[in-house]
């Protein structure tokens, strides 16, 4: 249970930032993506200032022996590059260009009541249901698992 709120926290407190720095209005990413346009950079400050935050954080955290809330810390093992993470990132990066949103900032933005960002969340919901349960697509372990 403290898992749960703790993640709730820290989702509230992500998305406040998105918020605040203006991440969840489209027209702001759309503007950083105009490197020919009227080009706005100040998604660079808020990348960076994560990437710091993170980072410091990160150094901190792998000096613990386990988590706080967890019997052991789970890493990434898969260091190679395939067809599918490719692709996954080519579909992310066109979709993020066309409209402007990614899955953080558009859940964040539902709070905002807009219609855009309810059918881009139903959308990505729908994409990952796809993914996950058509025969195919999904390697054995990224397969949703019933009562999981």
């Amino acid at each position: 249970m403290a898992a749960l709120a703790i993640s709730l926290v820290a989702g509230v407190i992500f998305g406040v930032g998105l918020a605040v720095s203006q991440m969840v209005d489209p027209a702001k990413v759309l503007a950083f993506l105009d490197v020919a346009g009227a080009w706005d950079p100040s998604l660079i400050l808020v990348m960076g200032g994560g990437v710091l935050v993170f980072g410091a954080a990160f150094q901190l955290i792998r000096r613990r022996s386990r988590p706080l809330l967890a019997g052991r810390f789970v890493m990434p093992t898969v260091q190679d590059l395939d067809a599918r993470l490719i692709g996954g990132s080519v579909l992310f990066g066109v979709g993020w260009g066309l409209v402007g949103y990614c899955p953080g900032p558009a859940i964040a933005s539902l709070a905002f009541g807009l219609r855009e960002s309810l059918i881009f969340v139903a959308a990505t919901l729908a994409g990952a249901a796809l993914f996950s349960f058509v025969p195919g697509l999904a390697r054995p372990q990224d397969q949703v698992v019933a009562g999981a």
